[in-house]
This record gives C-alpha cells, structure tokens and sequence, in this order.
C-alpha cells in the first residue's frame, strides 16, 4: 500500500488537524496514512518533521497550509529522495501579510516561502475556484479541494436547552464562529461587522454571538459596552470542536465576512461548510466562494478591504427577517449542498485523484 506523510502546521486540535484526519479515515483503505503535528516552536517542528519523513520514507508528502515548518521539511526531504510533494493552501499568502501590516521583513520572508513552495511542489491544492484560476494563469500546477466537513457530524440538533441557558427564548441569533486577531493595520477584526450589526438593530429582539477566541474579542467586548449593546452580545470564548454542532444550532443566521480583496477573493473558509452541514441560514459578502454556492438572497455586496457601510446593509437584510417573523429551521437545501460538495467523503476522492496524478508524474 503506498504510504503518504501529512504534515500539518498546526497542533493535534487545530482546524488542519481536523482537516487531515478526515482526509485520513476516508483514504484508509487507498493509502497507509501517518500523520506527524507540528509542536509549539515552528523551528524544532522542520527537525522534527524532516526526522518524521526520514523514519516513515513516504511515496508522497502531503503539507498542510503553506507555513515554512511543513513546507522546508518537505523541500529539504525531496531534495535528497526526490519524493514529490503537494502543499494544500486556503490563502494568497503574500496578500495576507500584507493585508495584516506585516513588517518589511516578515512580508519578505513570506514571498520567498510562497515562490519555494510553487517552485518545489508537484502540486499546490486551493480551497477557493478564484485562487484556482489565479494560480493556472501563472502556469502554476493547482487543484481544487475545498474546505470541507463531516455532514453527519454537524447535522442540526436540538439546542433548546442551551439557547435556554443562555438566555437566548424569544430573540434572533446572528452569529460567527472563528479565531478573531486584531488587525491595527486595518482597525478591524473578525467579528467586528457582527457587532456593528447589533449597534444598528439596539432595543430590537436580536443577539449576536462569537464563539471563538483571539486579539480581537477583548476590543469587540470593550465595543459592545461602548455602544450599550453588551447584552444584546454573546461570547462564550473557544468551544471544542466536538461541541460545535450543538452551539451552531442555537444560532439562527450565521455571517460569513470575506473582504474583497485578493485575501477575501480567494478564501472558502473552514466555516462555510459548517454552516451549510448544520442547515444555517447564511448572510455572506458576494465575494469568494460563497458567491458561488449561495443564493442571491443571501449575499451582500461588499467594497474593498473595510467596506463601512457592510454593517448598515446586514442591517437591513436581518430587519426584512425580522419583519417575516418566520422560524430558522434547518435548511434542507444547505445541508444537501454540504454532503453533495464539502462533505470530506466526497473531497478524499478528488485527493486520491491528486496524489495519483502526483506519483505518475514521478514515474514517467
């Protein structure tokens, strides 16, 4: 059985990890699949990774997200065995540093880790159709394989008991899930148009939520009290992922922000799948690949980078929901959407497609 190494940037728990596991118990019976994580300091991670490579000899090495622990260990493994390898990406890298107001040196280094990673790699595999097309018109070898999901494991359910908890009976729910970092650059984080959002619909019957941790939640706190919303916000903090099902249930409409840009442009995002598994109605911006897979009526227009006037568009999306007074079951066409295009079942198979790809180029 031809074996394959993954490399994932990122600790047992972390959403590559998820990413890799899946892709893992589903090429089980194709593939012998050995998995190795990377620890807390990214330098001893490209020791620890090239160790990994030299005990296990892989065919082929499969990195997950283009960070310079997974991808140097891969570069500096094949330069010796020759063996091919794939770097699996969900962002323009560059556009990101840069768009973070990343210093000089930190923007360069990440130019050069991105042009290693294209000139090395038998194949880089996107997450989003746009940064598919922008990387074939540079005549650089790309596949697409979306972010995905287990719709079984995040099929709706019952969340009566915890919107009980926590005080959510009568009101609507418009939340997110996600990492929030401050950006000083752009005074803004994720989050924030969820809260701006809240501001403009104050006294109305209306909670928003952030389930995650980061940077930005403290600002977005010290905001919502600024604006005499902070009972109208919710942040319960980091949630296992094993718990997120039940908490994206008590949520009636989920926000998707991308910005448009190259960085936005190019994105699925790991949550836009949860969303759709769980049946979630969806607000979006009209950018990436949620322009794509969603209905009309659920895209918002969006201009650049920090586009101010967003929040007053959300707005009026959800008063028209409101005025409908209807209830937010389960969308039945979502959840067919997830297991039809995003379920990883389906995302192992056109992997298995790649690595094959990959080992016949090396053999002629």
């Amino acid at each position: 059985m031809t074996k394959v190494a993954f490399l994932v940037n990122g600790g047992y728990n972390s959403p590559m990890a998820y990413r890799a596991r899946s892709f893992a118990t589903h090429l089980a019976d194709s593939y012998e699949i050995c998995i190795a994580y990377r620890g807390s300091n990214k330098f001893a991670a490209i020791v620890s990774f090239a160790t990994f490579l030299i005990r296990k000899r892989p065919a082929v090495i499969y990195v997950f997200d283009m960070a310079f622990s997974g991808v140097l260990a891969a570069v500096g493994y094949k330069s010796f065995v020759r063996t091919p390898f794939i770097v699996d990406t969900g962002d323009s890298i560059s556009a990101l540093a840069r768009s973070m107001g990343r210093g000089r040196i930190q923007v360069w280094l990440t130019d050069c880790l991105e042009k290693l990673s294209f000139l090395f790699a038998d194949c880089i595999v996107v997450r989003g159709s746009f940064h598919l097309e922008l990387l074939r018109k540079q005549n650089i070898r790309a596949e697409l394989i979306r972010d995905g999901v287990d719709a079984v494991q995040f099929a709706a359910c019952d969340a009566t008991e915890l919107r009980r908890q926590k005080q959510l009976d009568g009101v609507l729910t418009i939340g997110v899930i996600g990492s929030s970092i401050w950006n000083e650059k752009l005074q803004m984080c994720y989050g924030w148009d969820l809260v701006e959002a809240v501001r403009l619909l104050k006294n109305k019957p209306v909670k928003g939520i952030l389930i995650g941790g980061g940077s930005g939640v403290s600002r977005l706190e010290a905001l919502s009290k600024e604006y005499g919303i902070a009972n109208q916000m919710l942040f319960p903090g980091f949630i296992q992922y094993e718990q997120l099902p039940l908490y994206l249930s008590m949520i009636d409409i989920c926000l998707s922000t991308q910005t448009n840009d190259v960085v936005g442009q190019v994105r699925t995002t790991g949550k836009l799948p949860l969303y759709l598994a769980s049946g979630r109605y969806i607000l979006a911006s009209n950018v990436g690949e949620a322009a794509l897979v969603l209905d009309r009526e659920m895209l918002v227009p969006y201009d650049g980078v920090k586009d101010k006037s967003y929040p007053f568009k959300l707005g009026e999306r959800i008063n028209r929901l409101l005025e409908r007074k209807g209830s937010f079951r389960p969308l039945e066409s979502h959840i067919a959407l997830a297991r039809e295009q995003f379920d990883y079942a389906v995302l192992a198979k056109r992997l298995a497609a790649v690595i094959e790809s990959v080992l016949t180029g090396k053999r002629s």
